[in-house]
């Protein structure tokens, strides 16, 4: 059986003002609903479409608990996550 990878990840838009957490189990999907604005809500509303950074989990447990812990962090805190993986804010999306 093979293992299922779950993602918590950081999306923004173009200008970066905007930052979003959420969490899945397809990220070439989820990137693909935000990039094309499928999914009505925050990210269709601010035009949230570059992934920024990813992490990749393979128990549910975890990966909620990581995306509620980011979740919690302010701004700064993220962005330092994102800075410290990507350093140059490429979106991270384009190499899938």
């Amino acid at each position: 059986m093979e293992e299922k990878s779950y993602f918590v990840y950081i999306a923004s838009n173009k200008t970066n003002k905007v930052l979003y957490t959420g969490i899945t189990n397809d990220l070439v999907r989820r990137m693909y609903e935000h990039k094309n604005k499928l999914v009505d809500g925050f990210t269709k509303k601010y035009n949230v479409n570059r992934l920024l950074f990813c992490e990749e989990f393979f128990d549910p447990s975890e990966a909620i608990a990581a995306e509620k812990r980011i979740k919690g962090w302010l701004r700064n805190r993220k962005l330092e996550l994102i800075r410290k993986n990507n350093p140059e804010f490429k979106d991270l999306s384009t190499n899938f």
